[in-house]
């Protein structure tokens, strides 16, 4: 096990040098005017406030769960005093690091992703590929560190409660870190989620219809709002979802390596999962220094160079060199650490099955940005249908809106199959030695290892993935920055260009997440049968009979819970909207001067102000739906007993894949049809009907249009959609997982 444990721990350690040469980098650069620093500052100031505000309820929300498992697992489970004694303080310890590592990523992510937005900014002054590179190397920042605190925390916590301890023990130990981090990523993302569309729906409805004025402008009270918005909701909500993705799905497929090692006395099918994990923080680092200067071209209207185009160019080129090295590293992983076994296996050796499996998981990240491309890029019939629909009105935007929505869920859901068939069937194709002592036989272990390394495949680019998503907020904040402090045209093209590539990274990062989930859910629900199984030694809890009453209620249950969870986070982002609305008009009807016509005569607006309002309103609304994600699955499992629960874990994460795709597509398809028209790519004929974007002839209906006034209540109804609750079930999927996990012993006791 030494050999295999120190390959986690030293990539880690250097990918959180690598970080730290990347945050140097950054800051090293030019900071722009006086005018950017001012409006920089701001931005920062109101982001670092909400943060510090937001992680101090979340810490004493942790150490009271922490307590409360404790507590819970010593008291209620079965055992002497010493074993039970023994689980409870180390799952508690776990809970605790975990829930410390996700939230200092986020925090110093996000911390470095608001000062990179002025830097932005300023490159934009320069060149392209200049701020291309700022921007991205500054979200990078949040995405290396995410992955290496997650890879390093389960490394080192798995070695230290190795001691004393048999090896297959420990994965079962340290599901707690997966917990604690899922539990910080609840809160992380409902809380940002929330701040930033309750600022986002204020700005849009009062400055941009009532108002009339553009987006970013200065005069608009919530505007440091909403570019504050952008990175608590964006940096650290996502940060922390995917450092519980990572976490995890890494024990999880822990736990489903333990009757491989009891088989084979090969520790590396334990460990796998975190070398393998290594292998994709190399991988996303060699993409990310890829992108450069140098390898930009610079934009040119007149030659038909787009600096949007160029710049999504370089960044998928980066993404596939990240995906071919990353199939590379998973056989050259599976040939190391599974390749000496001497198990029987069709046609290929053992490690090329995993291979492919790991393959088919990469290969499922690439569809999921094609897929989501396709659902909320304005180049596709999707958008371009919620576009047309604009013409008509707001209700016919809505009801198109959500038609392309309901759609989206089909190309999805049958990509996440086909990638959990092969993966399956590429592992099955091993035959592994599982005597009856160690696994009743009834389950294909091979397969669901097989489904277990996809899903390590998938998430071996997330590093990149991840600076992909935090380079939208930094692009949008810099776009802003530069409205705001005045800059040139041909600056705005930049920043406007970089803030369009983000709006397009930021919604594949939502499918891609939503695509891990769904993998990690499968692995994550067989880890969990494998739990109860170490427990009862009976076969029968590999069968979840919907037939079974209690299974069926849970199941309805865990669906019901979905739908619920969905509705009290948007009820949140709408209450807080309510009072960001009445604050920017009150402002407006106070304070004339703030709309005065001549600039010399114009008074900033209290900005300070709506940044309070949206900090509140996150805080207090985020509670509920979080004790009720918490609670509900402890409650099932305490009263309906272990085997329903898995029912309820089954058929509600089932819900909340489905859900996930319809709130984050249709909300994405929805805000990229307000950008086609703000963008003048919605043309009319003589006869009022839409015609092609490239077609010249016709009228073009831009900002200030009817069209684009229902394409504004469009993005609106969609912000809380895409950028709360779709997001936030991306966690709730995987906290249900992982609050089992750590609670099957409770579950137990209460029904032997």
């Amino acid at each position: 096990m030494s050999n295999y444990i120190w390959v986690p721990i030293v990539v880690g350690v250097l990918a959180i040098a690598f970080a730290g040469y990347l945050a140097s980098f950054v800051l090293r650069k030019d900071t722009g005017t006086p005018a950017m620093q001012k409006v920089a500052n701001a931005i920062f100031k109101g982001a670092m406030a909400f943060l510090n505000r937001q992680y101090r309820t979340i810490s004493i929300l942790s150490i009271v769960a922490a307590i409360v498992v404790a507590a819970v697992l010593y008291l209620l489970s079965n055992g002497d005093s010493p074993t039970k004694f023994d689980l409870a303080w180390r799952t508690a310890v776990a809970f605790l690091i975990g829930a410390f590592c996700s939230g200092v990523s986020g925090y110093i992510g996000m911390y470095v992703a608001v000062k990179s937005n002025s830097r932005t900014a300023s490159a934009a002054t320069r060149s392209l590929g200049e701020a291309l590179m700022v921007s991205l190397r500054g979200g990078a920042v949040s995405g290396f560190l995410v992955v290496a605190l997650s890879l390093l925390g389960v490394s080192i916590i798995f070695l230290l409660y190795s001691i004393g301890n048999s090896i297959d023990k420990v994965p079962s130990l340290i599901v707690g870190f997966g917990f604690g981090a899922s539990f910080v990523a609840l809160f992380a993302q409902l809380g940002g989620g929330i701040y930033t569309k309750a600022a986002d729906v204020g700005a849009d409805l009062v400055g941009k219809l009532e108002a009339g004025i553009p987006e970013d402008d200065p005069r608009n009270p919530a505007v440091i709002a909403d570019l504050v918005g952008d990175n608590v909701g964006d940096c650290a909500g996502r940060g922390a979802d995917l450092f519980e993705s990572t976490a995890a799905e890494n024990i999880g497929a822990m736990i489903l390596g333990v009757a491989l090692y009891l088989a084979t006395k090969n520790p590396g099918w334990i460990l796998f999962p975190l070398v393998v994990r290594a292998f994709g923080l190399i991988a996303s680092a060699i993409g990310l220094l890829y992108v450069r200067p140098s390898v930009v071209i610079e934009p040119d209207k007149a030659a038909g160079r787009d600096p949007g185009e160029i710049a999504m160019k370089q960044l998928n080129i980066g993404y596939y060199i990240t995906c071919v090295l990353s199939v590379i590293g998973i056989f050259v992983g599976s040939y190391l650490m599974l390749g000496g076994q001497n198990l029987s296996a069709h046609n290929l050796p053992a490690w090329a099955w995993f291979g492919l499996a790991g393959t088919v998981g990469i290969l499922l990240s690439i569809a999921f940005v094609f897929i989501t491309q396709y659902y909320t890029a304005g180049t596709w019939r999707p958008v371009r249908e919620i576009a047309g629909a604009t013409l008509t009105g707001p209700a016919t935007t809505i009801i198109t809106g959500m038609s392309v929505a309901f759609e989206c869920t089909a190309l999805p859901i049958l990509a996440i199959a086909a990638a959990l068939g092969l993966s399956f069937f590429f592992g099955s194709q091993v035959s592994i030695p599982i005597s009856v002592a160690t696994n009743p036989g009834v389950i294909n272990v091979g397969g669901i290892f097989g489904t277990a390394v996809a899903t390590m495949g998938m998430l071996m680019s997330c590093a990149y993935i991840l600076a992909m998503d935090t380079f939208g907020p930094i692009t949008d904040n810099a776009g802003g920055i530069t409205e705001m402090s005045g800059e040139a045209e041909t600056v705005r093209d930049i920043t406007d260009a970089l803030d369009g590539v983000g709006n397009t990274t930021k919604a594949l990062t939502k499918g891609y997440g939503i695509g891990s989930a769904a993998l990690a859910a499968f692995l994550l629900f067989s880890a969990y049968l494998d739990v109860l199984y170490s427990y009862k030694k009976n076969p029968t809890v590999y069968s979840v009979d919907l037939a079974n009453i209690l299974v069926f209620i849970a199941a309805l249950i865990g669906l019901t819970l979905i739908f619920f969870f969905s509705s009290l986070a948007i009820r949140a982002v709408g209450d807080a909207a309510k009072r960001m609305i009445e604050e920017v008009r009150r402002q407006f009807r106070e304070n004339p001067k703030i709309m005065a016509e001549r600039v010399e005569d114009r008074v900033d607006p209290d900005y300070a102000r709506c940044v309070d309002i949206s900090t509140r309103g996150a805080l207090h609304a985020m509670i509920l739906p979080g004790i009720v994600a918490v609670f509900t699955p402890v409650i099932v499992g305490s009263v309906l007993g272990p085997q329903a629960v898995a029912g309820f874990l089954m058929v509600g994460t089932m819900g909340g894949i489905v859900l996930a795709l319809v709130l984050n597509n249709g909300g994405g398809a929805w805000d990229n049809a307000k950008k086609y028209i703000e963008a003048g790519y919605l043309r009319v004929n003589a006869q009022g009907e839409m015609i092609g974007r490239n077609d010249t002839t016709g009228t073009v209906l831009g900002k200030k249009s009817e069209a684009h006034m229902a394409s504004v209540v469009g993005d609106t109804v969609g912000d809380p959609f895409k950028d709360t609750a779709g997001p936030s079930l991306h966690v709730l999927i995987k906290l249900l997982s992982t609050i089992t996990l750590v609670l099957a012993p409770l579950f137990i006791a209460l029904h032997p």
